[in-house]
């Protein structure tokens, strides 16, 4: 498993979304670690971390990170993360919540069927072949309607480079289990405190997933951006990092 590690102090982890990588928490990382050690990893599959696994579940990765506290020595730490890598967080509190301080999620699905239809017909398995069959061309199409998944101008290089580390199963397998996560029924369980940054122009999930988060967990800090949409740490990058510092600095408990 790749990782990437900057900064001192007391460790936060990031964790990316599907088909992304830590290399979109970068600048992010960059901030954070004027004050806090910060731990980006690749899941499985995904960046630069291995693929020699025989499933690419969410619950894979809620126990990968679980594994990664145990071997660096991190006894708990706050977790954010960004789409997908917000429900794995959500997911490891709940399922290892001595490992878990505080949750951030950004453009995360409480839901599966909250994401866009053309993400939950990727997880079908003949799809997915056909698009991987013809990668080529999804990049490039990619490339094309990127503006209007991101507004960062580093955006359709950096999804294209992760696009190209990743393999069929990891795609297909991460997806579809994401598609099939429904995190409702637990997410009153959740006693650490909870923040969700979503943007209004999402197209990637539904921008009102913030209202299942709440619904949940009516103690979340709910942060809104009109005008960002799933990569609000890209769109509104000095915003977001304020407003993250401010969440992992509180001290105080919003259970």
């Amino acid at each position: 498993m790749h990782y990437e590690v900057y900064g001192k102090g007391k460790p936060v982890i990031l964790l990316h979304g599907w088909l992304g990588s830590w290399g979109l928490w970068q600048d992010t990382m960059t901030y954070l670690g004027k004050y806090y050690r910060t731990y980006a990893l690749d899941f499985w599959g995904f960046g630069e971390s291995g693929t020699q696994r025989s499933t690419y579940q969410v619950v894979d990765f809620v126990s990968l990170v679980d594994q990664f506290m145990e071997q660096m020595g991190i006894v708990s730490a706050p977790l954010v993360g960004h789409s997908m890598g917000g429900t794995v967080s959500l997911s490891v509190a709940l399922k290892f919540p001595h490992r878990v301080q505080k949750v951030v999620v950004i453009g995360s699905p409480i839901k599966g069927s909250s994401l866009a239809p053309g993400l939950k017909l990727a997880g079908k398995g003949w799809i997915a072949s056909l698009i991987f069959n013809h990668m080529g061309l999804f990049r490039y199409g990619l490339k094309l309607v990127s503006p209007y998944i991101c507004r960062d101008p580093d955006f359709p290089d950096m999804i294209d480079n992760d696009l190209s580390k990743t393999t069929l199963e990891s795609f297909l397998t991460s997806i579809a289990s994401l598609r099939n996560t429904d995190l409702r029924p637990r997410l009153h369980e959740i006693g650490q405190p909870v923040m969700g940054i979503y943007g209004a122009k999402d197209i990637i999930v539904d921008p009102n997933e913030w209202r299942t988060l709440s619904k949940g967990k009516p103690t979340a800090r709910i942060e809104r951006y009109i005008n960002a949409g799933h990569f609000a740490m890209l769109e509104e990058p000095e915003s977001v990092r304020e407003k993250l510092k401010n969440f992992l600095d509180n001290n105080t408990s919003n259970l």
